[in-house]
């Protein structure tokens, strides 16, 4: 009796071999916050504690929020240069009107969001560049924040500073709130079928047209929880320093573009990870000052750390993409 013959299936190594490239490409953000974390630990072991963390995330919140923020648009196969300044703008408004008026700053705070969804709109109905847009909405809010606060002054709503002061056992406060934002915001993105429908608006709008959705009112959609997020971002930039200046958010802008790309993010196609953004955001705020700070680097080097760690996240996800082709 003859045995039949056996025959390996290449098609069955070739999908292997893809599913482990996206498995890699996956986890990417993750092993990039695990080395930087790893470098931390090798430089200084007591950073890596409660006060440590706490310390050196100080700031990792408002990034991350502004990371998030830029996600949104990205989404769509936009792009926002006015994220930083507007940041500056809420946090001007929250250490002024917001204490002072609270009326007033919540109407202007709310006021912003609906700008940022007209943004969208005149985008859309206008087919106009939304980087040409936003780089002058960039003056705009610039303007406004020294028109709020025209030198460095304000104090935080005493509220907003028990917030962010707030001190949970075990777990320190900035790793608490990363987790709750990337949670929410990957369930209500990345897990609903309206999610879907606005990640589709940036992978294939005709279908989504075809379906009977409005493009408009997605990207209006879109811009507002990006105006959404970017008062929250300043909101709790402001928790943290305790008083604002109107360049106080000025950075914010290509650390959210960095943080969204580094966490998986890509410019076309509505590709985008609410999680990756977050720990891209945890990454790059961790890189910034501690690791160069232990490193004994100048402060003046922070921005060269940032974009060689965004460089070399490209460069390995080039290389995984090709394993995948």
């Amino acid at each position: 009796m003859t045995m039949p013959a056996v025959h390996a299936n290449p098609g069955s190594a070739a999908a292997r071999r893809m599913a482990r490239a996206r498995l890699l490409r996956t986890l990417l953000p993750a092993l990039s916050l695990a080395l930087v974390l790893i470098a931390i630990a090798w430089l200084n072991p007591r950073a890596i504690s409660y006060f440590g963390f706490n310390l050196m995330l100080n700031l990792a919140i408002p990034i991350a929020l502004a990371t998030i923020a830029q996600m949104f648009v990205i989404a769509s196969n936009e792009l926002d240069l006015s994220i930083g300044t507007f940041v500056g703008f809420v946090a001007c408004v929250t250490a002024t009107w917001l204490r002072d008026e609270p009326l007033l700053g919540v109407a202007v705070l709310i006021g912003g969001i609906l700008v940022y969804a007209a943004l969208g709109a005149l985008i859309h109905l206008r087919n106009l560049p939304s980087i040409v847009v936003t780089l002058g909405m960039s003056f705009v809010w610039q303007g406004l924040a020294i028109l709020v606060l025209p030198k460095p002054g304000g104090k935080a709503p005493d509220w907003l500073l028990a917030l962010v002061g707030f001190k949970p056992p075990f777990v320190p406060f900035p790793i608490l709130a990363a987790v709750l934002i990337a949670v929410i915001v990957h369930f209500g993105l990345m897990r609903t079928s309206y999610g879907v429908i606005l990640r589709g608006s940036g992978g294939n709008p005709a279908a989504i047209a075809k379906a009977g959705w409005s493009l408009l009112k997605i990207k209006m959609c879109l811009f507002a929880l990006t105006g959404l997020f970017g008062v929250l971002s300043g909101m709790a930039l402001i928790g943290i320093t305790t008083s604002a200046d109107a360049n106080i958010g000025n950075g914010y802008t290509l650390l959210a573009v960095a943080g969204v790309i580094l966490g998986g993010g890509e410019f076309v196609g509505g590709r985008v990870s609410p999680i990756g953004a977050v720990i891209g955001a945890l990454t790059l705020a961790l890189a910034a000052s501690p690791l160069l700070t232990f490193m004994r680097i100048p402060p003046d080097w922070q921005v060269a750390a940032n974009g060689a760690i965004l460089i070399i996240v490209l460069a390995a996800r080039a290389l995984i993409s090709r394993r995948e082709g």
